[in-house]
Protein backbone atom coordinates (compact mmCIF):
# COMPACT_ATOMS: atom_id res chain seq x y z
CA UNK A 1 0.00 0.00 0.00
CA UNK A 2 2.89 2.40 0.73
CA UNK A 3 4.49 2.27 -3.06
CA UNK A 4 0.64 2.66 -4.16
CA UNK A 5 -0.03 5.41 -1.91
CA UNK A 6 3.36 7.20 -3.10
CA UNK A 7 1.55 7.33 -6.65
CA UNK A 8 -0.90 9.91 -5.12
CA UNK A 9 -1.00 13.52 -3.81
CA UNK A 10 -3.26 14.45 -1.26
CA UNK A 11 -5.01 17.54 -1.72
CA UNK A 12 -7.21 19.16 0.96
CA UNK A 13 -9.49 22.27 1.85
CA UNK A 14 -11.10 23.19 4.80
CA UNK A 15 -14.37 24.68 5.76
CA UNK A 16 -13.95 26.06 9.19
CA UNK A 17 -17.45 27.00 11.37
CA UNK A 18 -15.97 29.57 14.19
CA UNK A 19 -18.73 29.81 16.58
CA UNK A 20 -18.47 33.59 18.21
CA UNK A 21 -18.39 34.55 21.56
CA UNK A 22 -21.05 37.52 21.30
CA UNK A 23 -23.35 38.20 23.59
CA UNK A 24 -26.78 37.53 21.70
CA UNK A 25 -27.16 35.12 18.86
CA UNK A 26 -27.01 36.28 15.51
CA UNK A 27 -30.43 38.11 14.67
CA UNK A 28 -32.29 38.29 17.85
CA UNK A 29 -31.23 39.39 21.81
CA UNK A 30 -31.47 35.55 22.63
CA UNK A 31 -28.27 35.00 24.65
CA UNK A 32 -25.38 32.94 23.11
CA UNK A 33 -23.95 31.04 26.40
CA UNK A 34 -22.18 27.56 26.70
CA UNK A 35 -23.54 24.98 28.25
CA UNK A 36 -27.08 26.31 29.71
CA UNK A 37 -30.19 23.69 30.34
CA UNK A 38 -31.12 22.52 26.90
CA UNK A 39 -33.81 24.84 25.17
CA UNK A 40 -33.60 27.87 27.88
CA UNK A 41 -31.85 30.53 25.57
CA UNK A 42 -34.48 30.35 22.86
CA UNK A 43 -37.25 32.87 21.59
CA UNK A 44 -39.82 33.97 19.08
CA UNK A 45 -36.81 34.05 16.04
CA UNK A 46 -34.88 31.39 16.77
CA UNK A 47 -38.24 28.90 17.52
CA UNK A 48 -39.22 30.56 13.69
CA UNK A 49 -42.54 31.71 15.33
CA UNK A 50 -44.47 33.28 12.44
CA UNK A 51 -44.56 36.84 11.96
CA UNK A 52 -41.00 37.04 13.94
CA UNK A 53 -38.34 39.34 12.37
CA UNK A 54 -34.33 38.75 12.52
CA UNK A 55 -31.88 41.77 13.04
CA UNK A 56 -28.67 41.87 12.11
CA UNK A 57 -26.37 41.53 15.13
CA UNK A 58 -23.37 44.20 14.49
CA UNK A 59 -20.85 42.46 16.74
CA UNK A 60 -21.33 39.79 14.32
CA UNK A 61 -20.18 42.34 11.48
CA UNK A 62 -17.66 44.13 13.29
CA UNK A 63 -15.81 40.71 14.60
CA UNK A 64 -15.82 38.97 10.77
CA UNK A 65 -14.28 42.20 8.94
CA UNK A 66 -11.67 42.12 12.50
CA UNK A 67 -10.99 38.16 10.79
CA UNK A 68 -11.08 39.36 7.35
CA UNK A 69 -8.80 42.03 8.18
CA UNK A 70 -6.34 39.54 10.03
CA UNK A 71 -6.21 37.35 6.84
CA UNK A 72 -5.15 40.01 4.06
CA UNK A 73 -8.90 39.65 2.62
CA UNK A 74 -10.87 42.11 0.98
CA UNK A 75 -13.98 43.74 2.91
CA UNK A 76 -17.25 44.05 1.18
CA UNK A 77 -18.79 46.94 0.39
CA UNK A 78 -22.52 45.79 1.29
CA UNK A 79 -23.22 43.19 3.47
CA UNK A 80 -25.93 40.39 1.87
CA UNK A 81 -27.53 37.73 3.71
CA UNK A 82 -29.14 34.40 1.72
CA UNK A 83 -31.54 31.38 2.80
CA UNK A 84 -30.12 28.46 2.23
CA UNK A 85 -32.98 25.98 2.42
CA UNK A 86 -33.24 22.44 3.75
CA UNK A 87 -35.27 20.16 6.43
CA UNK A 88 -33.48 19.14 9.50
CA UNK A 89 -35.26 18.55 12.28
CA UNK A 90 -32.62 20.90 14.36
CA UNK A 91 -33.78 23.87 12.02
CA UNK A 92 -36.97 25.10 12.81
CA UNK A 93 -37.48 27.67 10.34
CA UNK A 94 -36.38 25.41 7.33
CA UNK A 95 -33.93 27.71 6.13
CA UNK A 96 -30.64 28.89 7.44
CA UNK A 97 -29.47 32.52 7.37
CA UNK A 98 -26.33 32.69 5.47
CA UNK A 99 -23.92 34.11 2.64
CA UNK A 100 -24.39 32.75 -0.95
CA UNK A 101 -22.70 34.73 -3.70
CA UNK A 102 -21.70 37.72 -2.00
CA UNK A 103 -19.52 36.83 1.21
CA UNK A 104 -18.24 39.62 3.54
CA UNK A 105 -15.30 39.05 3.19
CA UNK A 106 -13.02 37.52 0.12
CA UNK A 107 -9.19 36.62 -0.62
CA UNK A 108 -6.65 36.21 1.76
CA UNK A 109 -4.15 33.56 3.25
CA UNK A 110 -2.65 32.32 5.83
CA UNK A 111 0.71 31.51 6.41
CA UNK A 112 2.09 28.03 7.58
CA UNK A 113 5.67 28.19 8.84
CA UNK A 114 6.41 24.24 8.72
CA UNK A 115 5.90 24.57 4.48
CA UNK A 116 6.62 28.22 4.52
CA UNK A 117 3.84 28.65 1.66
CA UNK A 118 0.83 30.66 2.22
CA UNK A 119 -2.30 28.65 1.97
CA UNK A 120 -4.98 31.19 0.46
CA UNK A 121 -8.64 31.76 1.77
CA UNK A 122 -11.79 31.82 -0.56
CA UNK A 123 -13.74 33.47 1.31
CA UNK A 124 -15.04 33.90 5.09
CA UNK A 125 -19.23 34.24 5.12
CA UNK A 126 -21.62 35.00 8.08
CA UNK A 127 -24.20 32.68 9.04
CA UNK A 128 -25.94 31.51 12.01
CA UNK A 129 -25.59 28.30 13.39
CA UNK A 130 -28.52 24.88 13.44
CA UNK A 131 -29.59 23.71 17.09
CA UNK A 132 -28.17 20.44 18.48
CA UNK A 133 -29.62 16.75 17.94
CA UNK A 134 -28.69 14.29 21.37
CA UNK A 135 -28.92 10.71 20.06
CA UNK A 136 -27.59 9.32 23.64
CA UNK A 137 -30.10 10.06 26.89
CA UNK A 138 -33.26 8.63 25.35
CA UNK A 139 -32.93 4.89 23.87
CA UNK A 140 -36.01 5.37 22.33
CA UNK A 141 -35.94 9.35 21.00
CA UNK A 142 -33.37 11.59 19.40
CA UNK A 143 -33.77 15.15 21.82
CA UNK A 144 -33.47 18.33 20.18
CA UNK A 145 -31.30 21.56 21.64
CA UNK A 146 -32.17 24.71 20.07
CA UNK A 147 -29.67 27.07 22.28
CA UNK A 148 -27.76 26.45 19.61
CA UNK A 149 -29.96 27.49 16.86
CA UNK A 150 -29.00 31.21 15.32
CA UNK A 151 -25.92 31.20 17.42
CA UNK A 152 -23.38 33.57 14.81
CA UNK A 153 -21.13 31.78 13.17
CA UNK A 154 -18.07 32.85 10.45
CA UNK A 155 -17.43 29.65 8.43
CA UNK A 156 -13.41 30.14 6.48
CA UNK A 157 -13.24 28.31 3.46
CA UNK A 158 -10.06 27.25 1.88
CA UNK A 159 -8.39 27.15 -1.03
CA UNK A 160 -7.44 23.33 -2.03
CA UNK A 161 -4.06 24.05 -0.74
CA UNK A 162 -3.04 21.42 1.91
CA UNK A 163 -1.38 18.70 1.02
CA UNK A 164 -1.01 16.19 4.23
CA UNK A 165 -2.60 15.07 7.47
CA UNK A 166 0.05 17.53 9.16
CA UNK A 167 -0.54 20.61 7.59
CA UNK A 168 -4.24 20.28 8.32
CA UNK A 169 -3.47 20.41 11.84
CA UNK A 170 -1.36 23.28 11.53
CA UNK A 171 -3.62 25.39 9.86
CA UNK A 172 -6.10 24.30 12.33
CA UNK A 173 -4.03 25.57 14.70
CA UNK A 174 -3.43 28.85 13.49
CA UNK A 175 -6.59 29.40 13.07
CA UNK A 176 -7.99 28.55 16.45
CA UNK A 177 -4.70 31.03 17.82
CA UNK A 178 -6.06 33.78 15.73
CA UNK A 179 -9.88 33.87 16.68
CA UNK A 180 -8.51 33.97 19.78
CA UNK A 181 -6.00 36.88 19.57
CA UNK A 182 -8.96 38.67 18.03
CA UNK A 183 -11.38 37.87 20.35
CA UNK A 184 -13.59 36.85 17.76
CA UNK A 185 -13.96 33.17 19.69
CA UNK A 186 -12.76 30.92 22.52
CA UNK A 187 -11.91 28.61 20.06
CA UNK A 188 -12.65 25.65 22.11
CA UNK A 189 -13.23 22.91 19.31
CA UNK A 190 -14.49 20.61 22.18
CA UNK A 191 -17.47 22.59 22.93
CA UNK A 192 -18.34 22.86 19.41
CA UNK A 193 -16.54 26.25 19.06
CA UNK A 194 -14.73 25.32 16.54
CA UNK A 195 -15.71 22.76 13.95
CA UNK A 196 -14.33 21.43 10.81
CA UNK A 197 -15.36 19.95 7.20
CA UNK A 198 -12.42 18.61 5.24
CA UNK A 199 -12.94 17.98 1.82
CA UNK A 200 -10.58 15.99 0.88
CA UNK A 201 -9.31 13.94 -3.07
CA UNK A 202 -6.48 12.60 -4.47
CA UNK A 203 -4.66 12.40 -7.63
CA UNK A 204 -1.57 11.26 -9.33
CA UNK A 205 1.40 12.68 -8.68
CA UNK A 206 2.44 15.59 -10.12
CA UNK A 207 -0.77 15.97 -11.83
CA UNK A 208 -2.53 19.14 -12.24
CA UNK A 209 -6.18 17.48 -12.44
CA UNK A 210 -7.82 17.37 -9.05
CA UNK A 211 -10.07 14.28 -8.22
CA UNK A 212 -13.15 13.55 -7.20
CA UNK A 213 -13.65 15.16 -3.50
CA UNK A 214 -15.43 13.77 -0.72
CA UNK A 215 -16.34 15.79 2.42
CA UNK A 216 -15.67 14.88 5.75
CA UNK A 217 -18.66 16.28 8.11
CA UNK A 218 -18.05 18.38 11.64
CA UNK A 219 -14.38 16.88 12.86
CA UNK A 220 -14.24 18.76 16.28
CA UNK A 221 -10.74 18.33 17.27
CA UNK A 222 -7.30 18.98 15.64
CA UNK A 223 -6.04 15.66 16.56
CA UNK A 224 -9.01 13.77 14.53
CA UNK A 225 -8.98 16.34 11.34
CA UNK A 226 -5.54 14.45 11.00
CA UNK A 227 -6.90 11.30 11.59
CA UNK A 228 -9.82 11.28 9.28
CA UNK A 229 -7.63 12.94 6.47
CA UNK A 230 -5.22 10.21 6.50
CA UNK A 231 -7.95 7.07 7.15
CA UNK A 232 -9.96 9.25 3.85
CA UNK A 233 -6.75 9.59 1.88
CA UNK A 234 -5.92 5.88 2.16
CA UNK A 235 -9.79 4.81 1.33
CA UNK A 236 -9.75 6.95 -1.91
CA UNK A 237 -6.28 5.58 -2.78
CA UNK A 238 -7.55 1.69 -1.94
CA UNK A 239 -10.64 2.69 -4.67
CA UNK A 240 -8.73 4.27 -6.83
CA UNK A 241 -6.11 0.93 -7.00
CA UNK A 242 -8.81 -1.18 -7.97
CA UNK A 243 -9.72 0.61 -10.57
CA UNK A 244 -12.94 1.74 -9.00
CA UNK A 245 -14.16 5.42 -8.91
CA UNK A 246 -14.25 8.13 -6.54
CA UNK A 247 -18.32 9.07 -6.03
CA UNK A 248 -18.67 12.15 -4.43
CA UNK A 249 -20.11 12.15 -0.51
CA UNK A 250 -20.29 13.21 2.66
CA UNK A 251 -18.78 11.03 5.04
CA UNK A 252 -18.68 11.08 8.80
CA UNK A 253 -15.04 10.10 10.83
CA UNK A 254 -15.45 6.74 13.28
CA UNK A 255 -12.87 8.32 15.54
CA UNK A 256 -12.85 4.56 17.25
CA UNK A 257 -12.28 2.38 14.04
CA UNK A 258 -10.12 5.29 12.78
CA UNK A 259 -12.57 5.23 9.44
CA UNK A 260 -14.51 7.67 7.10
CA UNK A 261 -18.21 6.67 6.87
CA UNK A 262 -20.74 7.35 4.01
CA UNK A 263 -23.82 9.43 5.34
CA UNK A 264 -25.06 10.73 2.43
CA UNK A 265 -24.24 11.83 -1.19
CA UNK A 266 -23.13 15.27 -1.49
CA UNK A 267 -25.06 17.97 -2.30
CA UNK A 268 -24.52 20.46 -5.23
CA UNK A 269 -25.17 24.33 -4.26
CA UNK A 270 -28.50 24.14 -6.47
CA UNK A 271 -29.87 21.68 -3.51
CA UNK A 272 -30.19 24.40 -1.08
CA UNK A 273 -32.06 27.06 -3.84
CA UNK A 274 -30.39 29.59 -2.54
CA UNK A 275 -31.75 33.36 -2.68
CA UNK A 276 -31.68 36.51 -1.18
CA UNK A 277 -33.32 36.68 2.20
CA UNK A 278 -36.44 38.91 2.12
CA UNK A 279 -36.53 39.70 5.78
CA UNK A 280 -33.20 41.12 6.02
CA UNK A 281 -32.38 43.22 2.85
CA UNK A 282 -28.87 44.45 2.20
CA UNK A 283 -26.74 47.53 4.04
CA UNK A 284 -24.16 49.44 3.55
CA UNK A 285 -20.39 48.57 5.68
CA UNK A 286 -19.08 52.03 6.17
CA UNK A 287 -15.52 52.48 5.48
CA UNK A 288 -14.86 54.25 8.57
CA UNK A 289 -15.94 51.58 10.62
CA UNK A 290 -13.21 49.23 8.89
CA UNK A 291 -10.68 51.71 9.70
CA UNK A 292 -12.22 52.29 12.93
CA UNK A 293 -11.84 48.19 13.68
CA UNK A 294 -8.52 47.73 11.56
CA UNK A 295 -6.71 50.56 14.34
CA UNK A 296 -7.75 48.66 17.38
CA UNK A 297 -6.97 45.06 16.28
CA UNK A 298 -3.92 43.75 18.79
CA UNK A 299 -0.57 42.60 18.00
CA UNK A 300 -1.35 39.23 15.76
CA UNK A 301 0.12 36.01 16.76
CA UNK A 302 3.15 36.23 13.94
CA UNK A 303 4.08 39.52 14.67
CA UNK A 304 4.02 38.43 18.68
CA UNK A 305 6.20 35.30 17.67
CA UNK A 306 8.73 37.30 15.84
CA UNK A 307 9.02 40.12 18.43
CA UNK A 308 9.64 37.10 20.99
CA UNK A 309 12.47 35.57 18.70
CA UNK A 310 13.93 39.16 17.78
CA UNK A 311 13.72 41.21 21.29
CA UNK A 312 14.19 38.77 23.64
CA UNK A 313 16.23 36.09 21.62
CA UNK A 314 13.75 33.05 21.89
CA UNK A 315 13.73 29.95 20.23
CA UNK A 316 11.10 29.44 17.44
CA UNK A 317 9.98 26.85 19.35
CA UNK A 318 9.59 28.76 22.39
CA UNK A 319 8.64 31.63 20.83
CA UNK A 320 5.48 29.47 19.22
CA UNK A 321 4.30 28.27 22.81
CA UNK A 322 4.22 31.79 24.77
CA UNK A 323 2.54 33.56 21.62
CA UNK A 324 0.04 30.78 22.20
CA UNK A 325 -2.47 33.18 23.85
CA UNK A 326 -2.44 37.26 23.68
CA UNK A 327 -2.99 37.76 27.03
CA UNK A 328 0.11 35.46 28.37
CA UNK A 329 2.48 36.85 25.96
CA UNK A 330 1.39 39.79 27.07
CA UNK A 331 1.99 39.03 29.82
CA UNK A 332 5.58 37.47 29.31
CA UNK A 333 6.77 40.81 27.22
CA UNK A 334 5.82 42.86 30.46
CA UNK A 335 8.02 41.14 33.21
CA UNK A 336 10.62 40.51 30.60
CA UNK A 337 11.10 44.01 29.79
CA UNK A 338 11.58 44.57 33.41
CA UNK A 339 14.85 42.23 33.82
CA UNK A 340 18.23 42.03 32.24
CA UNK A 341 18.77 40.19 29.87
CA UNK A 342 20.36 37.30 30.98
CA UNK A 343 17.46 36.50 32.80
CA UNK A 344 14.86 36.07 30.37
CA UNK A 345 15.97 32.35 30.49
CA UNK A 346 14.66 31.83 33.38
CA UNK A 347 11.72 33.93 32.55
CA UNK A 348 10.99 31.49 29.61
CA UNK A 349 11.41 28.41 31.71
CA UNK A 350 9.04 29.59 33.98
CA UNK A 351 6.32 30.33 31.43
CA UNK A 352 6.83 27.20 29.48
CA UNK A 353 6.91 24.70 32.76
CA UNK A 354 4.47 26.62 34.78
CA UNK A 355 2.38 29.10 33.36
CA UNK A 356 1.35 27.61 30.59
CA UNK A 357 0.03 24.43 31.72
CA UNK A 358 -2.38 26.44 33.68
CA UNK A 359 -5.89 26.82 32.47
CA UNK A 360 -5.75 30.24 29.87
CA UNK A 361 -9.28 30.91 30.84
CA UNK A 362 -8.01 31.09 34.72
CA UNK A 363 -7.28 34.45 36.14
CA UNK A 364 -3.13 34.02 36.97
CA UNK A 365 -2.64 34.45 40.83
CA UNK A 366 0.80 36.33 40.60
CA UNK A 367 1.36 40.15 39.47
CA UNK A 368 3.51 41.65 37.57
CA UNK A 369 5.75 42.82 39.78
CA UNK A 370 5.86 39.30 41.71
CA UNK A 371 6.72 36.95 38.76
CA UNK A 372 9.67 39.56 38.01
CA UNK A 373 10.67 39.10 41.58
CA UNK A 374 10.62 35.39 41.60
CA UNK A 375 13.07 35.35 38.23
CA UNK A 376 15.38 37.95 39.66
CA UNK A 377 15.71 36.03 43.11
CA UNK A 378 16.02 32.70 40.33
CA UNK A 379 18.75 34.66 38.30
CA UNK A 380 20.71 36.27 41.91
CA UNK A 381 21.43 32.49 43.24
CA UNK A 382 19.14 33.86 46.13
CA UNK A 383 17.08 30.85 45.55
CA UNK A 384 17.58 27.53 43.97
CA UNK A 385 15.25 26.83 40.78
CA UNK A 386 14.25 23.54 41.30
CA UNK A 387 13.25 24.42 44.69
CA UNK A 388 11.38 27.98 43.73
CA UNK A 389 9.79 26.33 40.73
CA UNK A 390 8.12 23.45 43.18
CA UNK A 391 7.70 24.25 46.82
CA UNK A 392 7.63 28.00 46.44
CA UNK A 393 5.72 28.13 43.22
CA UNK A 394 2.79 25.51 44.68
CA UNK A 395 2.86 27.37 47.90
CA UNK A 396 2.87 31.35 46.18
CA UNK A 397 0.22 29.97 43.97
CA UNK A 398 -2.20 29.45 47.50
CA UNK A 399 -1.03 32.56 49.43
CA UNK A 400 -0.41 34.83 45.93
CA UNK A 401 -0.76 38.72 48.64
CA UNK A 402 2.53 37.52 49.67
CA UNK A 403 5.80 38.68 48.43
CA UNK A 404 8.90 37.15 47.02
CA UNK A 405 10.66 37.64 50.42
CA UNK A 406 8.54 36.53 52.99
CA UNK A 407 7.54 33.66 50.74
CA UNK A 408 11.18 32.67 50.92
CA UNK A 409 11.92 33.49 54.75
CA UNK A 410 8.64 31.47 55.50
CA UNK A 411 9.69 28.32 53.97
CA UNK A 412 13.29 28.83 54.56
CA UNK A 413 14.59 28.48 51.27
CA UNK A 414 16.92 31.48 50.61
CA UNK A 415 20.28 30.00 49.42
CA UNK A 416 23.35 30.47 51.64
CA UNK A 417 27.23 30.05 50.72
CA UNK A 418 28.50 29.59 54.80
CA UNK A 419 31.07 27.11 54.08
CA UNK A 420 30.83 25.82 57.84
CA UNK A 421 27.46 24.51 56.11
CA UNK A 422 28.05 23.18 52.91
CA UNK A 423 31.39 21.90 54.03
CA UNK A 424 29.26 19.42 56.69
CA UNK A 425 27.02 18.04 54.01
CA UNK A 426 29.73 17.64 51.67
CA UNK A 427 31.67 15.08 54.17
CA UNK A 428 28.45 13.74 55.10
CA UNK A 429 28.05 12.88 51.65
CA UNK A 430 31.64 11.58 50.88
CA UNK A 431 30.80 9.27 54.06
CA UNK A 432 27.75 8.19 52.50
CA UNK A 433 29.38 7.27 48.93
CA UNK A 434 33.06 6.23 49.78
CA UNK A 435 34.10 4.59 46.60
CA UNK A 436 32.64 7.62 44.45
CA UNK A 437 34.10 10.11 46.40
CA UNK A 438 37.73 8.27 46.11
CA UNK A 439 36.83 8.12 42.24
CA UNK A 440 35.97 11.50 42.12
CA UNK A 441 39.26 12.43 43.70
CA UNK A 442 41.23 9.85 41.02
CA UNK A 443 39.61 11.86 37.79
CA UNK A 444 36.13 10.81 37.13
CA UNK A 445 35.19 14.49 37.41
CA UNK A 446 31.28 13.20 36.18
CA UNK A 447 30.64 12.08 39.79
CA UNK A 448 30.58 15.64 41.06
CA UNK A 449 27.31 15.72 39.88
CA UNK A 450 26.23 12.91 42.12
CA UNK A 451 27.62 15.02 45.13
CA UNK A 452 25.79 18.63 44.27
CA UNK A 453 22.81 16.33 44.15
CA UNK A 454 22.79 14.95 47.78
CA UNK A 455 24.22 18.40 49.05
CA UNK A 456 21.56 20.45 47.02
CA UNK A 457 19.11 17.28 48.72
CA UNK A 458 20.33 17.60 52.25
CA UNK A 459 20.18 20.77 52.47
CA UNK A 460 16.56 21.61 51.07
CA UNK A 461 17.76 23.75 47.95
CA UNK A 462 19.95 25.59 50.20
CA UNK A 463 23.32 25.11 48.81
CA UNK A 464 24.77 27.57 46.85
CA UNK A 465 25.36 25.78 44.10
CA UNK A 466 28.99 27.16 42.87
CA UNK A 467 30.30 27.34 46.50
CA UNK A 468 28.96 23.69 46.64
CA UNK A 469 31.05 22.93 43.40
CA UNK A 470 34.14 24.92 44.70
CA UNK A 471 34.17 23.22 47.62
CA UNK A 472 33.68 19.76 46.39
CA UNK A 473 36.61 19.74 44.03
CA UNK A 474 38.65 21.39 47.38
CA UNK A 475 37.78 19.01 50.12
CA UNK A 476 37.89 15.56 47.69
CA UNK A 477 41.48 16.05 47.45
CA UNK A 478 42.02 15.93 51.81
CA UNK A 479 40.26 12.53 51.21
CA UNK A 480 42.90 10.16 52.45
Amino acid sequence: MEAQKTSYDLVVGLEIHVQMNTLTKAFCNERNTFGAEPNTQVGVVSLAYPGSLPVPNIRHLEKAIRLGLALGSAIASTVYFDRKNYVYPDLPKGYQITQDAQPICQGGSLYLSSSGRNVRIHHVHMEEDAGKLIHDQDPQATLIDLNRAGVPLLEIVTEPDLFSPEEVYEFITEIQQLVRYLDVSDGNMEEGSLRCDCNVSVKPAGSSTLGQRCEIKNVNSRRFARQAVEAEYERQVGLLTKGEQIKQQTLHFDKERRLTIPMRSKEEAHDYRYFPDPDLPPFPVRQDEVMRIRQEMPALPWEIKESLQQKFHLSEEDALTIAGHLHEASFYIRVAEQLPSDYWRVLTDVFIHKIKPLDPEDKFPLSDPQLTDLCTWIGDQRVNRTVALSTLWDAWLLTPGQSMESMAHRLNIIQTDDESFIKDLIREAFKQFPDKAVALKEGKKNLIGLFMGEVMRTSGGKAHPQRTRQLIETLVQELE
